[in-house]
């Protein structure tokens, strides 16, 4: 569990920046996403403000009802198993990614919160935005999987940025140097990044011709006595 405490967290922040469909708005309210504690009670602080009724009373009702069960209760109880098994698709008959894709975006996003890593390294890429996001807010999701997922090229270069953006990330000196040296990291991200960097990986910035252009001149600039 390596994603940071507090109210902004990936997907929270998806759903208050709005067109979340309301299908997922729902599983939410009705805690069906395996939230953790924190991130779970203020979705449902957020959602209870939801303009459909429906997803502002299960919000309500689960707000309602957290008063009375103990703060210690795991986060995996509010997800019922049979979300895990009740799509039709047998994991027998085929890869994980060929029963991801005949997943509902829906189920996507609850399998990216509570699946295996493989799924994760999967869904990550998902073209369906929350979907990709929600990997980043799985408590399952580990430091050497960010590290990874920051070594991607067939990421959102929103996906790096929100990494480049999570504190807790950027304390994990292999992630930093991942993402630095990651083409599809956003210029932005990268050239902060450069400034935390060793000397050996900013010799490699300098010297590679798949980054931007201004990253590597920033990195040759940094190398250069009194510049």
């Amino acid at each position: 569990m390596t994603t940071p405490a507090g109210g902004g967290t990936p997907l929270l922040d998806f759903f208050r920046h709005g067109n979340v469909d309301r299908d997922i708005r729902l599983m939410a309210a009705q805690g069906l996403l395996g939230l953790r504690a924190h991130e779970h009670a203020a979705m449902l602080e957020f959602l209870a403000q939801d303009p459909d009724p429906e997803v502002a009373a299960a919000a309500a009702e689960g707000l309602r009802l957290a008063v009375t069960v103990s703060a210690d209760a795991p986060d995996e109880e509010a997800a019922p198993a049979e979300l895990d098994e009740k799509d039709g698709t047998d994991e027998q008959d085929g890869t994980a990614l060929q029963r991801i894709a005949a997943m509902s975006p829906a189920r996507r996003l609850a399998l990216a919160m509570r699946g295996t890593r493989e799924e994760r390294a999967i869904l990550v890429r998902d073209p369906n935005r929350i979907v990709a996001v929600a990997v980043l807010s799985s408590p399952k999701v580990t430091q050497n999987e960010i590290e990874s997922i920051s070594k991607m090229a067939n990421v959102s270069d929103e996906i790096l940025r929100i990494i480049g953006h999570t504190r807790a990330w950027m304390k994990n000196y292999a992630i930093v140097s991942a993402l630095a040296k990651n083409p599809k990291t956003p210029v932005g991200v990268s050239l902060t990044l450069l400034q935390r960097l060793l000397e050996r990986d900013v010799k490699a910035l300098a010297a590679d011709r798949n980054i931007p252009e201004v990253l590597r001149l920033a990195a040759r600039k940094r190398l250069t006595p009194g510049a």
